[in-house]
């Protein structure tokens, strides 16, 4: 690490020691005060990647730091710590295990490093720096049975892989090159390019149409009789892997825009409209790869699962932070019947991103299934604290922005702002018009809410009413909780355990905390009508309805309205619509109303 003591001046020195500067009585003290050296580019960078971890370019500039400065202890915490925050990085990882090639003192950290990334990587280019490695080490003629294992193991890895033709040829001419001495070790020379020609040819590899003229060659120059008969056996397969290339061609085309000797590291979305797009292009390649365009048989399925991981770990390196291409990973890799790697894959997708709903809600799925009940509690925790988190710095940032365009507030009206805003429920606002930065954070501590309301449902389903109501009892400590998981606590008591009496409770106490929220009013409304309790209906209406300004309870007016003409006397029915009339003055009759709407509804069956 870099020799520069960090800066430890906190923000009272800083004012003591402009103090010290204006005053006349330090002048003579200031030369003698030790100057700490400014921070290095790596230290500087370096902590900005502890704030934001997610900074493609600053990486980028913190592995050049640390190259530049040629320490090695720096170099291998960086492409450490790099490939934590992006695994199989393929040119990252190129880069580090290079550092250890130049000195055979430091092979075996190679090696190291080579089983530590090779076998999750689905990367061609990583796979061909190893063979180039092997080969180094294994350059004498009595070592060739080494290499011929390693190109298998590698082709056994990435042969399905458009861009490995390379190493397909480059095995090819391996064997090639082997010498014999007797008959039988020409002939077994010729079966074993002819078996590894043949495997290459009928794969979409970026070089197939020559390695087929090679194939041609190589039969007719053995025998014209049999190469006819081995060629025309091939042709159908063979053209289904052209065909199947200019396919894959147009496919992977908008997906890999950059260099690939670049240091690619993937951004969090801003989900724009090109973005969008771009996961549209992925979803539909990664549909096309799992319809089997090459038409492998089920005597095969082997190699069509071997291609299709490959793909799926491209795709997942490429589109890190997008949850949608993790979810149909692990659906893909469910449906082979591979269901730890499936949970490995889904497990790395919330690493990548740690507030993902779908992944969440999926891998909690997974674990119920497998019985695991104490990993879906530690699972559900982990997501409700990460997503607390989130709304408490999003809060934080509308805070500082509103702050900074209001100017200085005064310092009492801060307190007393604050105070209304903790005993609120975040969601009142004066008018339905509401900020965008506001109704971001209504939206945040919605889908929260339903968080909660899906541990609930788990807790009933795995453990019984005791558990849920427990779960639910957590919940109403929180401060972001919203009224949807009160309306769902509430439900979930009626329909299940059947208790009318503890459903109203909670709603009532749901009221306590969001009467001013005209939605979860209506709900509540909603329910007692449902259970055909009338006289708690009719109190609740005529509580609420004088605690809203005319604009905010016209729904609540419809919905009670609603209900006395559908099931109350004409009187009632009369009594409401002189009420409404006089506090909306425009409104049009309420019975005339219902009946025009009614007329409508029949009008097909009275003609």
């Amino acid at each position: 690490m870099d020799d520069a003591d960090p800066d430890r001046t906190q923000p009272s020195e800083e004012i003591l020691s402009t103090l010290s500067v204006n005053s006349p009585m330090k002048v003579e003290s200031q030369g003698s005060e030790p100057q700490l050296p400014p921070p290095s580019e790596y230290e500087v960078l370096k902590a900005q990647l502890a704030e934001n971890p997610h900074n493609p370019e600053a990486w980028r500039r913190l592995v050049n730091a640390a190259e530049a400065s040629g320490e090695m202890d720096k170099i291998t915490a960086t492409y450490d710590a790099l490939l934590e925050q992006y695994p199989n990085t393929a040119m990252a990882q190129i880069q580090y295990i290079n550092h250890f090639l130049s000195d055979e003192s430091t092979f075996d950290k190679a090696e190291e490093l080579f089983k530590k990334f090779l076998k999750p990587s689905p990367c061609v280019e990583l796979w061909s720096f190893y063979l180039t490695y092997v080969r180094r080490l294994n350059s004498a003629a009595s070592r060739r049975d080494i290499v011929k294992t390693s190109y298998e193991f590698v082709l056994n890895h990435v042969g399905q892989d458009k861009d490995s033709g390379a190493i397909w040829n480059d095995y090819i001419q391996f064997l090639k090159s082997g010498e014999t001495t007797t008959t039988w070790e020409e002939q077994q020379k010729m079966d074993s390019l002819r078996k590894v020609y043949h495997r290459a040819v009928q794969i979409p590899l970026d070089n197939v149409e020559r390695l087929w003229q090679d194939l041609e060659a190589f039969e007719t120059g053995l025998n014209k009789i049999t190469a006819k008969k081995f060629m025309t056996d091939l042709s159908p397969a063979h053209m289904q892997a052209r065909t199947v290339l200019r396919q894959l061609t147009n496919h992977l085309g908008p997906l890999y825009a950059s260099n690939p000797q670049e240091l690619y590291l993937p951004s969090l979305p801003k989900f724009d409209a090109s973005e969008r797009a771009l996961v549209g292009k992925w979803k539909a390649y990664l549909k096309w790869e799992e319809s089997n365009p090459l038409e492998i048989e089920d005597k095969d399925k082997a190699t069509l699962i071997s291609r299709l991981q490959g793909v799926y770990r491209k795709a997942l390196i490429r589109m890190r932070y997008y949850t949608e291409i993790w979810f149909m990973a692990y659906t893909w890799t469910n449906s082979v019947g591979k269901h730890d790697e499936a949970l490995n894959i889904i497990k790395a997708g919330l690493d990548a991103n740690p507030s993902s709903y779908l992944l969440t809600f999926a891998y909690a799925e997974a674990l119920e299934i497998k019985k695991d009940i104490a990993a879906v509690h530690e699972l559900y925790k982990k997501f409700l604290n990460t997503l607390q988190t989130n709304l408490d710095l999003l809060e934080q940032s509308q805070s500082n922005s509103s702050f900074s365009s209001n100017g200085s507030a005064a310092p009492g009206n801060e307190s007393r702002n604050e105070s209304q805003t903790s005993a609120s429920s975040f969601n009142t606002q004066a008018s339905e018009e509401k900020p965008p930065k506001v109704t971001e954070l209504q939206k945040h501590r919605t889908e929260y809410g339903l968080a909660w309301i899906m541990y609930m449902r788990f807790g009933r389903r795995a453990e019984g009413v005791k558990s849920s109501r427990s779960i639910f009892g957590q919940a109403r400590r929180q401060r972001w909780t919203p009224w949807e998981v009160y309306e769902a606590a509430a439900l979930m008591e009626y329909h299940c355990s059947d208790d009318k009496s503890v459903a109203s409770r909670i709603f009532e106490k749901g009221l306590d905390v969001y009467g001013d929220e005209i939605e979860f009013v209506l709900r509540y409304l909603g329910f007692l009508i449902s259970i055909n309790d009338e006289n708690n209906a009719r109190a609740l209406f005529e509580r609420v309805i004088t605690t809203f300004p005319p604009e905010r309870a016209r729904l609540l007016w419809e919905r009670w309205a609603r209900y006395e003409y559908q099931y109350g006397d004409l009187e009632a029915s009369l009594k409401l619509e002189k009420r409404m009339a006089e506090v909306y003055a425009s409104g049009m009759s309420i019975v005339l109303h219902y009946v025009t709407v009614s007329l409508a509804y029949w009008a097909d069956f009275l003609l």
